[in-house]
């Protein structure tokens, strides 16, 4: 298990780490197999995409309809915290991703890449978990 860690703005903030992830995925040496990533905590996302400002743009407007971030939750009355809309994006998109590994490399598309999405309302430190399993 490698941990990768991540200094994040908040409020839709994207962060590319395909690279960082495949460099885990050749320092293991495991030739096949899957590439298991996990961010740790309630309020962000791990998917793929193709990482650029036009998709990034239409996917913050399409979460902003779905879970608007100055809406009224019940959780906001349960903790006093104003992030519930980033709890219901994180549980919609998943903390986590298995990717697979085929000759020591991931098997993405050209242009999908592996990114962290904060839906927090503050900054935080990330912590994402790579686990490169042996198949």
């Amino acid at each position: 298990m490698v941990l990768i860690s991540v200094q994040t703005k908040g409020h839709y903030d994207f962060i590319d780490i395909t690279k960082k992830v495949e460099k885990i995925v050749i320092d293991s040496k495991i030739k096949e197999g899957i590439a298991l990533v996990f961010v740790k905590g309630s309020t962000a996302a791990m998917t793929t995409m193709e990482y650029e400002s036009g998709l990034i743009g239409d996917l913050k407007n399409v979460f902003e309809k779905l879970a608007p971030e100055k809406a009224d939750y019940q959780h906001h009355l349960r903790w006093g915290d104003h992030n519930g809309a980033a709890h219901i994006k994180s549980a919609i998109i998943g903390t986590d991703l298995a990717i697979p590994i085929e000759n020591g490399k991931l098997i993405l598309g050209q242009w999908q890449q592996i990114v962290l999405i904060d839906f927090d309302e503050r900054p935080r430190q990330r912590e994402i978990i790579v686990k490169v399993i042996k198949s």
